[in-house]
């Protein structure tokens, strides 16, 4: 008999398990493929002597905990049920305690040498770091460096990195992760709306009564959301949750209609959904008429040829293309557009496509067009995958192509503004855009870029396409700051320096629903770690740029940061550090010290920045009317054919976080595998693999080994990769091939064949 893919050895199945972690009297909600009982042994009770508010360390939920310490050290970590998780935290959410001691913490800077690092001091270290820099700036300009950030940096933190490279070295190459999770979501908020980031709340979980979930699996990857939704569908019942995902997730199994969508289709989906839309008078008129304009690449056109294009994808017409049965589709446009109030929730299986901008616009559409915005419960909800990508990345502007506040490299008048703002002379902030994440490493290759920052992140193992940027790093003078060694990326660092991390300094997070919290400080760092911000600050010391930093701490540089954001649409000027210190976060926007902070945006008389003269004002557009946009179904970048038969998609599990470099030197957590490929039974047989057994998975740029997990679970012709792994590598494998728009790579969809190991040559 085949063994359940879901049952370990253990006899406590995974669905048990977080059966029975949520009923426990601290309110956790969590989840272990290897048992309960490891889980609560970490180690002995030991004594709190005080207790800290703080933000989970992990993903872009942004869950509030209560920090306790003893003797310098942190030994407690409980959710706060002040805040919006109510007490709850995931697995990772409780293992926030132990990442600070882990193994293989950097702790001293390192160099080097002959193939070798060796450790030195703080002085050696940014003595050669800086005269590198200088050397590359004055012989080949300011854009022969770069910067290479994360959304797990704290907001003070990108926002430096961000001034000192654009406004003081002058070069707009300043990129990140957030480029590669969450790019598509934000070019899709600013191209429909004006501004990033979403309208909505998680209140709005509360008062939803039909839930889209699509591209996202929220049982795994956003366990406390997840939770909510599940609160709701307890308290109403009839309330329906419709998921579109390739594979039956935990989150498909809880759903009452699974659309398993073929990877990548997305766009011919939702014109379905449109034409039911249409066809069944689900259309709000006056939301049609007075609030949207219509475009089609580039022009404007009508809500008219809207109608008449998306005749073409009649449910019938659509369903070999997506994979999706005709009355399936006709029964989720149903469900969606006759509900009182409708949300939908989505994240790395829209965005992360060759046409993840367009997937997102017309999701939005889909709510502008039946009127489910902007009310409680109706509401685009983009879920954020890091914990600062949202405040730290977007907000500061610290891409390529962006300046703080929703500003644009590209604008003269954005440009100008900040130049006055950081008081440097007109003309100091480059108009060229600067290097995309992909366009940066290829960059790199080139010999364009000769020195890179690389911060709180690994690229090394997170980019598409991995082998051909290990040569590019071989090419460059690389400094990584990371809390952890060896990674995939320090490995082929020259200079590594060691960051503290989450309550070894203090600062400010944002995340999903627009809401800024507080990390305090409550212990040292081990060794000779140092924040980042000080880091940078020294940096900029040492490049000659001390002058850009009057404010020389991180609160000073919180203080110049809110009050710059009273010049935009993202004004957050009434969110002091004395504030967040006193309660479990603040929602922008929030324009002075006696605003509560906003809940829904672009609304009258809940958004402070919204003219009262109409159902919405859509602020950031020009005409206050947002944008519909009009597409067609492209096909694959990297298609399917008889040598690579098989498509590939990647995604998460539960207890890892990203690349593992944190998650992976916890015992418990190292535990569960991330070694597996999902393939359907009928693949299996037709290729000789049995379950368990070693796998060979290549593409036409490279590949990994695997072990076999036979399920149904997933469709056929489709295989499945975590991208947690180091030892199996399936960005070895993954397309860099990336949306025009965004520049967010296609991780969802490219072909591959799947080879049992004992058959290769």
């Amino acid at each position: 008999m085949q063994k359940d893919s879901n049952h370990p050895a253990n006899g406590l199945t995974r669905r048990d398990f977080l059966r029975l972690a949520s009923v426990t009297g601290a309110g956790v909600f969590t989840g272990s493929l290897t048992g309960c009982g490891p889980l609560w042994e970490r180690q002995p009770v030991i004594e709190v002597e005080d207790w800290h508010q703080g933000v989970c360390r992990f993903c872009g939920t942004g869950c509030g905990v209560q920090i306790g310490v003893n003797n310098g050290k942190v030994v407690d970590v409980q959710g706060d049920k002040a805040a919006h998780n109510r007490g709850r935290l995931c697995v990772k959410g409780i293992m926030n305690r132990d990442i600070l001691y882990a193994e293989d913490r950097l702790l001293y800077p390192m160099i080097k040498r002959n193939g070798e690092f060796e450790q030195v001091s703080w002085e050696e270290a940014m003595e050669l770091i800086a005269d590198r820099f200088n050397t590359a700036i004055g012989e080949k300009g300011p854009d022969s460096v770069a910067y290479y950030g994360s959304g797990q940096l704290f907001t003070e933190e990108s926002y430096t990195a961000n001034k000192l490279f654009k406004a003081g070295i002058g070069t707009n190459n300043v990129d990140g992760n957030p480029r590669l999770c969450m790019a598509s979501a934000a070019v899709g908020y600013t191209s429909v709306f004006g501004k990033d980031e979403p309208m909505g709340c998680y209140e709005d979980i509360d008062e939803a009564e039909c839930f889209f979930i699509t591209g996202s699996n929220m049982a795994d990857c956003h366990p406390i959301v997840w939770e909510r939704v599940q609160d709701r569908k307890r308290a109403r019942p009839d309330v329906p949750v419709i998921v579109v995902d390739p594979r039956k997730t935990n989150t498909a199994e809880k759903a009452d209609l699974h659309l398993q969508i073929k990877p990548g289709t997305d766009v011919s989906l939702y014109n379905a959904m449109l034409y039911e839309f249409f066809r069944r008078g689900m259309i709000d008129d006056d939301m049609a008429a007075n609030y949207c304009t219509y475009r089609r690449d580039g022009n404007e056109t009508d809500l008219a040829t809207l109608r008449q294009h998306v005749q073409q994808y009649d449910p019938d017409s659509v369903a070999p293309v997506c994979g999706v049965a005709a009355d399936l589709i006709r029964e989720a446009a149903w469900r969606f557009g006759s509900a009182g109030a409708t949300m939908s929730l989505w994240t790395m299986g829209l965005n992360q496509q060759k046409q993840g901008t367009a997937s997102n616009q017309l999701v939005m559409a889909m709510h502008l067009l039946t009127g489910h915005i902007g009310r409680p419960g109706a509401t685009p909800f983009s879920l954020t995958g890091q914990p600062n990508a949202g405040g730290g990345v977007r907000d500061t502007g610290a891409l390529a192509h962006a300046l703080p506040n929703g500003r644009a490299v590209a604008n003269p008048e954005h440009r100008r503004e900040m130049e006055e703002l950081w008081n440097v002379p007109e003309g100091r902030i480059s108009p060229e855009m600067g290097h995309h994440t992909v366009g940066l490493f290829q960059a790199m290759e080139r010999g364009e870029v000769e020195c890179c920052l690389i911060m709180s992140t690994n690229p090394l193992h997170s980019l598409p396409n991995i082998l051909r940027y290990r040569e590019a790093m071989e090419n460059t003078f690389v400094v990584v700051a990371d809390s952890f060694h060896p990674t995939e990326t320090t490995k082929y660092a020259d200079v590594i320096l060691p960051a503290a991390m989450w309550t070894e300094k203090g600062g400010v997070f944002s995340q999903s629903e627009r809401r800024y919290h507080y990390v305090p400080k409550i212990v040292e760092a081990p060794g000779e770690c140092r924040a980042d911000f000080d880091i940078l600050m020294e940096l900029a010391d040492r490049l000659g740029h001390e002058d850009l930093f009057p404010n020389r701490t991180q609160q000073d540089i919180w203080e110049e940061w809110r009050h710059i954001s009273e010049h935009s649409d993202y004004n957050f000027k009434g969110i002091t550090y004395d504030r967040l210190k006193g309660q479990p976060g603040i929602l922008w926007p929030c324009p002075d010290e006696e605003h509560p902070g906003t809940c829904r945006r672009y609304v009258p008389g809940e958004d402070p920045l919204a003219r009262d003269d109409g159902r919405h004002d859509f602020y950031g557009r020009p005409d206050g009317r947002a944008v519909i946009f009009l597409y067609d179904q492209q096909d694959p970048v990297d298609p399917v054919d008889e040598e690579f038969p098989l498509t590939l998609t990647t995604g998460r599990v539960l207890e890892h976080w990203h690349t593992e470099t944190i998650t992976r030197k916890l015992e418990q957590l190292d535990r569960v595998p991330t070694d597996f490929l999902e393939i359907h039974p009928a693949d299996a047989r037709r290729l000789e693999i049995q379950q368990d057994m070693p796998v060979w998975v290549e593409s036409r740029r490279g590949g990994a080994t695997f072990r076999a997990k036979v399920t149904q679970n997933i469709r056929e012709g489709l295989v499945f990769a975590t991208m947690h792994s180091a030892k199996h590598l399936i960005n070895k494998a993954t397309s860099d091939a990336y949306d025009p728009d965004s520049r967010q790579p296609d991780y969802k969809r490219c072909a591959v064949k799947v080879i049992p190991e004992h058959q290769l040559s």
